[in-house]
Protein backbone atom coordinates (compact mmCIF):
# COMPACT_ATOMS: atom_id res chain seq x y z
CA UNK A 1 0.00 0.00 0.00
CA UNK A 2 1.35 3.42 -0.93
CA UNK A 3 1.69 5.78 2.03
CA UNK A 4 2.18 9.40 0.97
CA UNK A 5 5.11 11.19 2.51
CA UNK A 6 4.00 14.04 4.72
CA UNK A 7 5.22 17.44 3.73
CA UNK A 8 6.37 19.98 6.28
CA UNK A 9 3.15 21.88 5.72
CA UNK A 10 1.18 18.78 6.73
CA UNK A 11 2.98 18.42 10.04
CA UNK A 12 1.09 19.15 13.23
CA UNK A 13 2.00 18.90 16.88
CA UNK A 14 0.72 15.31 16.77
CA UNK A 15 3.11 14.29 13.98
CA UNK A 16 6.26 16.26 14.79
CA UNK A 17 6.51 15.21 18.45
CA UNK A 18 6.61 11.44 17.74
CA UNK A 19 9.28 12.13 15.11
CA UNK A 20 11.40 14.01 17.62
CA UNK A 21 10.68 11.58 20.48
CA UNK A 22 12.45 8.81 18.57
CA UNK A 23 15.66 10.54 19.61
CA UNK A 24 17.40 9.95 16.30
CA UNK A 25 20.46 12.07 15.51
CA UNK A 26 19.48 14.20 12.54
CA UNK A 27 21.04 17.13 10.73
CA UNK A 28 18.14 17.89 8.40
CA UNK A 29 15.75 19.59 10.81
CA UNK A 30 13.88 22.41 9.09
CA UNK A 31 12.88 25.73 10.60
CA UNK A 32 9.24 24.69 10.25
CA UNK A 33 9.89 21.54 12.27
CA UNK A 34 11.81 23.39 15.00
CA UNK A 35 9.02 25.96 15.23
CA UNK A 36 6.39 23.23 15.46
CA UNK A 37 8.31 21.66 18.34
CA UNK A 38 8.74 24.84 20.36
CA UNK A 39 5.03 25.68 19.80
CA UNK A 40 3.77 22.24 20.86
CA UNK A 41 1.43 21.87 23.87
CA UNK A 42 3.64 22.38 26.90
CA UNK A 43 2.94 19.05 28.62
CA UNK A 44 3.53 17.09 25.41
CA UNK A 45 6.73 18.97 24.68
CA UNK A 46 8.17 18.35 28.15
CA UNK A 47 7.18 14.68 28.07
CA UNK A 48 8.86 14.19 24.69
CA UNK A 49 12.01 15.98 25.81
CA UNK A 50 12.25 14.00 29.05
CA UNK A 51 11.77 10.77 27.12
CA UNK A 52 14.68 11.58 24.81
CA UNK A 53 16.76 12.84 27.73
CA UNK A 54 16.42 9.52 29.58
CA UNK A 55 17.46 7.60 26.48
CA UNK A 56 20.84 9.32 26.54
CA UNK A 57 21.58 10.49 30.09
CA UNK A 58 21.07 9.74 33.74
CA UNK A 59 18.09 11.99 34.45
CA UNK A 60 19.35 12.76 37.96
CA UNK A 61 22.90 13.78 37.12
CA UNK A 62 23.91 17.35 36.29
CA UNK A 63 27.35 18.31 35.01
CA UNK A 64 28.90 21.15 37.03
CA UNK A 65 31.19 23.78 35.48
CA UNK A 66 32.82 26.94 36.78
CA UNK A 67 33.38 30.04 34.66
CA UNK A 68 36.19 32.52 35.34
CA UNK A 69 36.76 35.84 33.60
CA UNK A 70 40.49 35.84 32.90
CA UNK A 71 40.38 39.20 31.11
CA UNK A 72 37.47 41.52 31.86
CA UNK A 73 36.06 44.57 30.06
CA UNK A 74 37.09 46.85 27.22
CA UNK A 75 35.75 44.58 24.48
CA UNK A 76 35.53 46.26 21.03
CA UNK A 77 32.35 44.35 20.11
CA UNK A 78 29.01 46.12 20.57
CA UNK A 79 26.84 43.24 21.89
CA UNK A 80 23.73 44.96 23.26
CA UNK A 81 23.48 42.71 26.31
CA UNK A 82 27.07 42.95 27.52
CA UNK A 83 28.56 44.90 30.41
CA UNK A 84 32.04 44.35 28.98
CA UNK A 85 31.47 46.15 25.68
CA UNK A 86 33.44 49.38 25.28
CA UNK A 87 30.42 50.68 23.32
CA UNK A 88 28.13 50.49 26.37
CA UNK A 89 27.95 52.81 29.37
CA UNK A 90 28.02 49.71 31.58
CA UNK A 91 31.56 48.79 30.52
CA UNK A 92 33.38 47.64 33.63
CA UNK A 93 36.74 48.88 32.30
CA UNK A 94 39.57 46.90 30.79
CA UNK A 95 41.62 44.68 33.06
CA UNK A 96 44.82 42.90 32.19
CA UNK A 97 44.93 39.17 31.57
CA UNK A 98 45.06 37.24 34.85
CA UNK A 99 48.29 35.59 35.91
CA UNK A 100 48.81 31.86 35.56
CA UNK A 101 49.10 31.53 39.34
CA UNK A 102 45.75 33.25 39.93
CA UNK A 103 44.02 31.05 37.38
CA UNK A 104 45.47 27.89 38.93
CA UNK A 105 44.28 28.97 42.38
CA UNK A 106 40.76 29.63 41.04
CA UNK A 107 40.69 26.25 39.29
CA UNK A 108 41.73 24.49 42.50
CA UNK A 109 38.92 26.20 44.41
CA UNK A 110 36.45 25.18 41.72
CA UNK A 111 37.62 21.57 41.81
CA UNK A 112 37.41 21.46 45.60
CA UNK A 113 33.83 22.79 45.34
CA UNK A 114 32.83 19.98 42.99
CA UNK A 115 33.29 21.42 39.49
CA UNK A 116 34.59 19.04 36.85
CA UNK A 117 34.94 21.54 33.99
CA UNK A 118 36.76 24.86 34.27
CA UNK A 119 35.84 27.53 31.73
CA UNK A 120 37.86 30.69 31.09
CA UNK A 121 36.51 33.74 29.29
CA UNK A 122 38.35 36.76 27.87
CA UNK A 123 36.68 39.94 26.60
CA UNK A 124 38.39 40.08 23.22
CA UNK A 125 37.21 40.36 19.64
CA UNK A 126 39.78 37.63 19.12
CA UNK A 127 43.05 36.69 20.82
CA UNK A 128 46.44 38.00 19.71
CA UNK A 129 49.15 35.39 19.39
CA UNK A 130 50.95 36.59 22.53
CA UNK A 131 47.68 36.29 24.46
CA UNK A 132 47.17 32.80 23.10
CA UNK A 133 50.54 31.74 24.51
CA UNK A 134 49.39 32.66 28.01
CA UNK A 135 45.98 31.02 27.57
CA UNK A 136 47.61 27.79 26.39
CA UNK A 137 49.63 27.74 29.61
CA UNK A 138 46.38 28.16 31.58
CA UNK A 139 44.78 25.29 29.71
CA UNK A 140 47.71 23.04 30.57
CA UNK A 141 47.42 23.99 34.24
CA UNK A 142 43.69 23.18 34.33
CA UNK A 143 44.30 19.84 32.64
CA UNK A 144 47.05 19.00 35.15
CA UNK A 145 44.40 19.25 37.89
CA UNK A 146 42.31 16.53 36.25
CA UNK A 147 39.56 18.89 35.05
CA UNK A 148 38.08 19.45 31.62
CA UNK A 149 39.07 22.77 30.07
CA UNK A 150 36.97 25.27 28.14
CA UNK A 151 37.75 28.76 26.85
CA UNK A 152 35.81 31.53 25.15
CA UNK A 153 38.12 34.07 23.53
CA UNK A 154 36.07 35.51 20.66
CA UNK A 155 36.75 34.88 17.01
CA UNK A 156 39.67 32.67 15.99
CA UNK A 157 41.98 33.13 13.00
CA UNK A 158 43.42 30.28 10.95
CA UNK A 159 45.77 28.17 13.03
CA UNK A 160 44.69 29.48 16.43
CA UNK A 161 42.28 26.63 17.10
CA UNK A 162 45.06 24.17 16.29
CA UNK A 163 47.27 25.78 18.92
CA UNK A 164 44.51 25.47 21.51
CA UNK A 165 44.07 21.82 20.61
CA UNK A 166 47.80 21.19 21.04
CA UNK A 167 47.57 22.75 24.52
CA UNK A 168 44.94 20.17 25.45
CA UNK A 169 41.76 22.24 25.19
CA UNK A 170 38.58 20.17 25.50
CA UNK A 171 35.86 22.71 24.64
CA UNK A 172 35.67 26.06 22.86
CA UNK A 173 32.64 28.25 23.56
CA UNK A 174 31.40 30.61 20.88
CA UNK A 175 27.68 31.35 21.05
CA UNK A 176 25.64 32.39 18.04
CA UNK A 177 23.41 34.30 20.52
CA UNK A 178 20.16 34.33 18.55
CA UNK A 179 18.62 33.66 15.14
CA UNK A 180 20.24 34.88 11.96
CA UNK A 181 17.20 37.10 11.30
CA UNK A 182 17.39 38.82 14.70
CA UNK A 183 21.17 38.91 15.00
CA UNK A 184 21.71 42.42 13.61
CA UNK A 185 19.36 43.82 16.26
CA UNK A 186 21.89 42.74 18.89
CA UNK A 187 25.36 42.98 17.31
CA UNK A 188 26.77 45.01 14.40
CA UNK A 189 30.53 44.66 14.83
CA UNK A 190 30.65 41.07 13.58
CA UNK A 191 28.32 39.02 11.45
CA UNK A 192 26.42 35.81 12.02
CA UNK A 193 28.68 34.22 9.41
CA UNK A 194 31.75 35.30 11.43
CA UNK A 195 30.39 33.22 14.30
CA UNK A 196 29.91 30.17 12.11
CA UNK A 197 33.40 30.53 10.64
CA UNK A 198 34.97 30.34 14.10
CA UNK A 199 32.85 27.29 14.95
CA UNK A 200 34.11 25.61 11.79
CA UNK A 201 37.74 26.31 12.72
CA UNK A 202 37.15 24.84 16.18
CA UNK A 203 35.52 21.73 14.75
CA UNK A 204 38.23 21.28 12.13
CA UNK A 205 40.86 21.37 14.87
CA UNK A 206 39.16 18.50 16.69
CA UNK A 207 37.97 20.55 19.68
CA UNK A 208 34.53 19.98 21.18
CA UNK A 209 32.09 22.79 20.40
CA UNK A 210 30.17 24.65 23.09
CA UNK A 211 27.59 26.88 21.41
CA UNK A 212 24.19 28.23 22.37
CA UNK A 213 22.53 31.57 22.85
CA UNK A 214 20.51 34.00 24.92
CA UNK A 215 16.74 34.25 25.26
CA UNK A 216 14.82 37.31 26.36
CA UNK A 217 16.56 39.95 24.22
CA UNK A 218 13.36 41.03 22.46
CA UNK A 219 13.26 38.16 19.99
CA UNK A 220 10.10 36.16 19.35
CA UNK A 221 9.60 32.45 19.91
CA UNK A 222 10.32 31.56 16.29
CA UNK A 223 13.75 33.23 16.60
CA UNK A 224 14.59 30.83 19.43
CA UNK A 225 13.49 27.89 17.32
CA UNK A 226 15.55 29.15 14.37
CA UNK A 227 18.64 29.58 16.54
CA UNK A 228 18.36 25.99 17.76
CA UNK A 229 17.68 24.71 14.25
CA UNK A 230 20.87 26.44 13.10
CA UNK A 231 22.86 24.52 15.71
CA UNK A 232 21.10 21.24 14.96
CA UNK A 233 21.99 21.47 11.27
CA UNK A 234 25.72 22.03 11.72
CA UNK A 235 27.90 19.23 10.35
CA UNK A 236 28.06 17.91 13.94
CA UNK A 237 25.87 18.92 16.86
CA UNK A 238 27.63 21.01 19.52
CA UNK A 239 28.70 18.78 22.39
CA UNK A 240 27.48 21.48 24.77
CA UNK A 241 24.57 23.90 24.25
CA UNK A 242 24.38 26.69 26.86
CA UNK A 243 21.07 28.53 27.03
CA UNK A 244 21.09 31.83 28.91
CA UNK A 245 18.22 33.92 30.17
CA UNK A 246 19.11 37.58 29.60
CA UNK A 247 20.39 39.30 32.73
CA UNK A 248 19.67 42.99 32.23
CA UNK A 249 22.55 45.30 33.12
CA UNK A 250 22.13 49.08 33.62
CA UNK A 251 23.99 50.99 30.95
CA UNK A 252 23.40 48.44 28.20
CA UNK A 253 20.87 48.92 25.36
CA UNK A 254 18.76 46.06 26.74
CA UNK A 255 18.68 47.34 30.30
CA UNK A 256 14.97 48.19 30.27
CA UNK A 257 13.65 45.26 28.27
CA UNK A 258 10.64 43.43 29.67
CA UNK A 259 11.60 40.15 31.40
CA UNK A 260 10.80 37.00 29.44
CA UNK A 261 8.32 34.48 30.81
CA UNK A 262 10.49 31.63 32.20
CA UNK A 263 8.25 29.10 30.44
CA UNK A 264 9.72 30.36 27.16
CA UNK A 265 13.21 29.37 28.33
CA UNK A 266 11.87 25.96 29.34
CA UNK A 267 10.33 25.53 25.88
CA UNK A 268 13.69 26.40 24.32
CA UNK A 269 15.51 23.88 26.52
CA UNK A 270 13.04 21.12 25.61
CA UNK A 271 13.38 21.94 21.92
CA UNK A 272 17.18 21.87 22.18
CA UNK A 273 16.99 18.46 23.82
CA UNK A 274 14.78 17.08 21.01
CA UNK A 275 16.83 18.57 18.17
CA UNK A 276 20.19 17.60 19.70
CA UNK A 277 19.48 14.48 21.78
CA UNK A 278 23.04 13.70 22.88
CA UNK A 279 24.32 17.22 23.53
CA UNK A 280 24.77 18.58 27.03
CA UNK A 281 22.22 21.37 27.48
CA UNK A 282 23.46 23.91 30.00
CA UNK A 283 21.18 26.08 32.09
CA UNK A 284 23.44 29.12 32.19
CA UNK A 285 22.98 32.82 32.99
CA UNK A 286 19.84 34.02 34.70
CA UNK A 287 19.53 31.32 37.35
CA UNK A 288 19.90 33.86 40.15
CA UNK A 289 16.50 35.26 39.13
CA UNK A 290 14.86 31.81 38.87
CA UNK A 291 13.02 30.08 41.69
CA UNK A 292 13.40 26.39 42.52
CA UNK A 293 10.32 25.40 40.52
CA UNK A 294 11.58 27.06 37.34
CA UNK A 295 14.98 25.39 37.60
CA UNK A 296 13.33 22.03 38.31
CA UNK A 297 11.28 22.39 35.11
CA UNK A 298 14.44 23.25 33.19
CA UNK A 299 16.03 19.99 34.35
CA UNK A 300 12.83 18.12 33.52
CA UNK A 301 12.93 19.63 30.02
CA UNK A 302 16.42 18.24 29.43
CA UNK A 303 18.96 20.64 30.91
CA UNK A 304 21.79 18.66 32.48
CA UNK A 305 24.58 21.15 33.10
CA UNK A 306 24.97 24.32 35.16
CA UNK A 307 27.60 26.88 36.02
CA UNK A 308 28.60 26.65 39.68
CA UNK A 309 29.92 29.61 41.62
CA UNK A 310 28.91 33.11 42.70
CA UNK A 311 29.62 34.91 39.41
CA UNK A 312 29.43 34.33 35.65
CA UNK A 313 31.97 36.71 34.15
CA UNK A 314 30.39 39.96 35.43
CA UNK A 315 26.86 38.84 36.40
CA UNK A 316 25.62 37.08 39.51
CA UNK A 317 25.00 33.36 39.96
CA UNK A 318 23.53 31.35 42.84
CA UNK A 319 25.91 30.70 45.73
CA UNK A 320 27.36 27.21 45.93
CA UNK A 321 25.42 26.35 49.08
CA UNK A 322 22.22 27.40 47.30
CA UNK A 323 22.92 24.99 44.46
CA UNK A 324 23.79 22.21 46.89
CA UNK A 325 20.44 22.76 48.58
CA UNK A 326 18.70 22.76 45.18
CA UNK A 327 20.34 19.46 44.23
CA UNK A 328 19.38 17.92 47.58
CA UNK A 329 15.78 19.04 47.21
CA UNK A 330 15.51 17.57 43.71
CA UNK A 331 17.53 14.42 44.38
CA UNK A 332 20.04 15.52 41.76
CA UNK A 333 23.75 14.77 42.03
CA UNK A 334 26.79 16.22 40.24
CA UNK A 335 27.93 14.25 37.22
CA UNK A 336 31.38 12.75 37.88
CA UNK A 337 34.03 13.40 35.26
CA UNK A 338 34.30 9.65 34.65
CA UNK A 339 30.64 9.57 33.63
CA UNK A 340 31.16 12.46 31.24
CA UNK A 341 33.89 10.53 29.45
CA UNK A 342 31.44 7.69 28.88
CA UNK A 343 28.62 9.83 27.47
CA UNK A 344 27.45 9.09 23.93
CA UNK A 345 28.97 11.33 21.28
CA UNK A 346 26.83 14.27 20.21
CA UNK A 347 27.66 13.61 16.57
Amino acid sequence: MFIPVRTIADMTDETILPLASAGDIRYDWTKAQARALIDAPFNDLIHAAQTVHRKNFDANQVQVSTLLSIKTGGCPEDCAYCSQSAHNEADVGADKLMSLEAVRAAALRAKDAGATRFCMGAAWRGPKDRDLDAVCDMIAEVKSLGMESCVTLGMLDDGQADRLKEAGLDYYNHNIDTSKAFYEQIISTRTFTDRLDTLARVRDAGINVCCGGIVGMGEIRSDRADMLQELATLTEHPESVPLNMLVTVPGTPLAEIEPLDPLELIRAIATARLLMPKSMVRLSAGRLEMDTSTQALCFLAGANSIFYGDTLLTTGNPAQQTDRALFDKLGVRPMPIEAQAELPAAK
